[in-house]
């Protein structure tokens, strides 16, 4: 976040779990108005969770303890009733899904579904003045021919059609944060480049905290300034996008990189991280990365401390790579 910025996103020690497993530990960022902040990670690490837990939208079973803030909002998200949820999702905070096709209703016409948002905080009058709002913003999300995009149903769409609908409700109400858990996964290239343009034009027309959740780190070096890496349920490392791939500080990092297509090996190969991902819950003490890092040593059996980079953000290593270069 830039310096004397207000964050419109503020967690503090947020850890997420089930009665036998932690899942995520201890996470804290903020996001500021206006700000487009990437996390990444492999499958795994704790990514969506952590959306999910800023949400309060965790499954039965799995609970969330830490502090998750909006700005204007007078109570802490985790915890929160679901009277006091139910006022803030489709508001103040939205979320776009990776699968448009599980999260959109397939028996409701895709223009009640986005006028619905709209009548349920009130932002519409009546489901007239609603639907004919609902059809402005699929014009805004550019699809074609929107009247009649708005009485199909999903499975008459296209997967990319789909994924504006699930934009359009996400921004109908001019939301102060957008969550975005893989939005563009399962889309083509060209689909994709779309979709990514209407998120950052949307957050940037509203103002908005945008934190984008992705392992396409191509995807976060388009659209985010600052990123956030993820492994075993932790923050890893922080900082501006350009630096942080760049000049990657944690060795995971520094793998996430070398493994991606921003990077391919003198052979023409992409490397690899050795080793696999621990089940969920299953991470070595200490450093979370040590039993497939390449550096590790004893002493990464102990947590490792923060260490600032020298503009902003940070790293959690003891054997930090190109900390000398």
């Amino acid at each position: 976040m830039s310096a004397g910025s207000a964050p419109t996103l503020q967690v503090r020690g947020l850890s997420v779990g089930t009665s036998a497993l932690t899942l995520v530990s201890d996470v804290a960022f903020e996001v500021a108005a206006g700000e487009r902040v990437g996390l990444i990670g492999e499958s795994g690490s704790g990514k969506s969770l952590t959306a999910l837990a800023v949400a309060g939208l965790l499954p039965d079973g799995v609970r969330a303890t830490g502090s998750v803030r909006l700005a204007g909002v007078d109570h802490d998200l985790v915890g929160a009733s679901e009277p006091q949820l139910a006022k803030v999702h489709g508001a103040a905070l939205t979320m776009v899904f990776q699968e448009p096709m599980t999260a959109l209703n397939p028996v409701q016409r895709v223009g009640d579904q986005v006028g619905e948002v709209m009548l349920l905080h009130r932002t519409h009058p009546d489901r007239r003045a609603a639907r004919a709002a609902a059809i402005e913003m699929l014009a805004r999300v550019r699809l074609p021919d929107p009247a009649r995009a708005a009485r199909a149903y999903p499975h008459q769409l296209s997967g990319g059609q789909r994924q504006r609908v699930m934009i359009a409700i996400a921004l109908a109400n001019d939301p102060a944060v957008l969550l975005c858990d893989e939005p563009t996964t399962a889309l083509d290239v060209t689909v994709q480049a779309q979709v990514l343009d209407l998120i950052v034009s949307g957050v940037a027309a509203r103002d908005a905290a945008l934190l984008f959740i992705t392992h396409d780190l191509a995807v976060v070096a388009t659209v985010c300034e600052r990123v956030m890496v993820m492994y075993g349920g932790r923050i890893v490392e922080t900082g501006p996008v350009a630096e942080v791939f760049t000049a990657p500080r944690h060795p995971y990092t520094r793998g996430l990189l070398d493994a991606s297509d921003l990077a391919v090996s003198d052979a023409g190969r992409l490397r690899t991280i050795p080793g696999t991902v621990p089940a969920a819950g299953r991470f070595p003490d200490g450093c979370v990365f040590r039993n497939r890092c390449a550096h590790a040593t004893p002493e990464c059996a102990v947590p490792p401390a923060w260490s600032p980079r020298p503009a902003e953000g940070g790293y959690a290593c003891w054997h930090p790579v190109g900390a000398h270069a």
